[in-house]
């Protein structure tokens, strides 16, 4: 219990970082999350504190219950383009509960392990996945940047200069804090014509409260949002996980993926109550917190309780921040993010890793969706994968000195993408000869291979030669055993164990 409670109290306030940096880290990730806030729910067809408040009540309660220190949470366009068809054609009622049963799932899913699932993403695929988010966050300022008037431009030139300038005089505050703050004093003293937080969208006033959606809890019911949480649940599941990992990456710590599943599930529920729509990581937001020094939970607190602070006490306020100081912290959010390792390393890796990574951006950039890109990336790294272990498969045929055997050696492995080999690797041999296969060097994995070994020993047999299968490792005599058909073809089978 009291290492338990010792890891806790290092995970809230990261020693090494500090109280005051998790502080200053939440507070500008608090101001960062607004606007983009408000456009996931004018995205997802709602109004823009039913994504604000979800804000809130996700990074505080992931704060509490999750698995990663430092990874920022909140409502998310991953999620918000999921929910449009629901909103458009039900209502956001219907959007609430699908949110509350989308944390269900999600907390299913930490019970039953799902997590596990990550060992099977490649390091290809994270590099496209860090690389086509980081030109997404700079997609989505341009329509903050094009059209507007010369003074627009100018304050993001010089807040990118404070951003990166500025921690060359001190690190006592945060760079994009002192880049907000400096922009936002300059705008409201001349009077600037620039777009501000405000012009996004009305911010709520006041503070949540808890309730129940207001829809019939029937089957009909259950049938018409299902699958938008099913869908949301992955979405915000496979965002949050690889993000973890990137995160991960950065502060060369491990985190607890179970139970950040169990704390995103517990986090959408919470939000869906309190009026809000769902959500999950990060990435953008999460670079920011861990660069302006926040890697323990108390950044992530900081930044749910300061934008409930901004929202109901400082509202009027925060209306008018210039946009285009938060256009230049996500400008160095995206140039932050991306992998800029990737582009030399298209030369120094293998093809088959930069065909997967480039494909992976390429996916999720042109269709905005972040769980193909990934799928695609997953499912090209298995088939690459399946053809280099395939081509690892030999078969090599030896002749006793007096002609009557014949002997296999067969290396590698025996599965799906080998069995056809294997099969065609076998001659047909005169049928006086005793035929040996030594797999002593080889392993045989699923039904595949065995039914492979069923077809070369049945041929073999009908061409009256003698079949003896020796070296068989334990998991490949057990799974002949169990699957192989060779004692209902009549020909024998001699299979020695090794």
């Amino acid at each position: 219990m009291t290492d338990r409670f010792e890891r806790y109290r290092r995970e809230w306030f990261a020693d090494g970082a500090g109280v005051r940096a998790n502080v200053l880290a939440g507070i500008v990730v608090a101001l960062a999350l607004i606007p983009e806030a408000i456009g996931f729910s004018i995205m997802a067809g709602v109004d823009p504190r039913v994504g604000l408040y979800a804000s809130v009540a996700i990074a505080i309660v992931i704060s509490l219950i999750g698995g990663r220190p430092g990874m920022i949470s909140a409502a998310t366009a991953a999620v918000a383009v999921v929910v449009v068809p629901l909103v458009r054609e039900h209502g956001v009622e219907y959007l609430l509960a699908a949110t509350i049963l989308m944390g269900v799932i999600q907390a299913v899913a930490g019970l039953v392990r799902l997590d596990l699932l990550m060992q099977f993403v490649s390091r290809s695929v994270i590099t496209g996945f860090v690389n086509a988010l980081a030109i997404l966050i700079f997609l989505a300022q341009l329509p903050q940047l094009v059209g507007m008037g010369w003074e627009t431009y100018v304050m993001v030139s010089a807040g990118l200069a404070i951003i990166y300038l500025f921690p060359k005089l001190t690190t006592v505050l945060p760079s994009p804090l002192v880049a907000i703050l400096a922009l936002t004093a300059i705008s409201l003293s001349l009077g600037l014509p620039v777009q501000t937080v405000g012009d996004m969208g009305k911010l709520p006033e006041g503070v949540p409260s808890l309730a129940l959606p207001d829809i019939p809890f029937t089957w009909e019911t259950l049938r018409i949002i299902a699958p938008y949480s099913l869908t949301m649940a992955a979405v915000g599941l496979l965002e949050s996980m690889l993000t973890a990992q990137i995160v991960d990456d950065m502060t060369q710590t491990e985190s607890d993926k179970r139970q950040e599943c169990l704390g995103q599930g517990g986090a959408n529920v919470v939000a869906a109550l309190l009026g809000g729509m769902g959500g999950c990581a990060m990435i953008g937001q999460s670079v920011i917190n861990v660069t302006s020094g926040g890697r323990g939970r108390l950044s992530m607190f900081v930044a749910g309780a300061f934008l409930l602070f901004l929202l109901a006490v400082l509202g009027p306020w925060v209306g008018r921040v210039p946009m285009p100081a938060l256009v230049a912290v996500m400008i160095m959010v995206s140039i932050g993010t991306f992998s800029w390792n990737s582009i030399p390393n298209l030369r120094r890796h293998p093809p088959t890793s930069s065909v997967v990574m480039l494909v992976t951006v390429a996916v999720v950039v042109t269709t905005r969706d972040l769980s193909l890109g990934v799928l695609a990336g997953v499912l090209l790294s298995g088939i690459f994968f399946a053809g280099k272990v395939q081509r690892l498969f030999a078969v090599n045929r030896e002749i006793s000195a007096d002609v009557s055997t014949a002997t296999y050696r067969v290396q590698g492995e025996i599965f799906f993408a080998s069995a056809d080999r294997f099969t065609r690797s076998f001659q047909a041999e005169e049928g006086s000869r005793t035929v040996v296969i030594d797999v002593t060097r080889a392993h045989f994995w699923y039904i595949s291979a065995v039914g492979a070994l069923d077809k070369i020993v049945a041929r073999l047999g009908k061409a009256g030669c003698a079949v003896t299968v020796i070296g068989y490792n334990e998991a490949s005599s057990d799974l002949v055993d169990r699957f192989a058909l060779h004692d209902k073809t009549g020909f024998e089978l001699g299979a020695v164990p090794h």
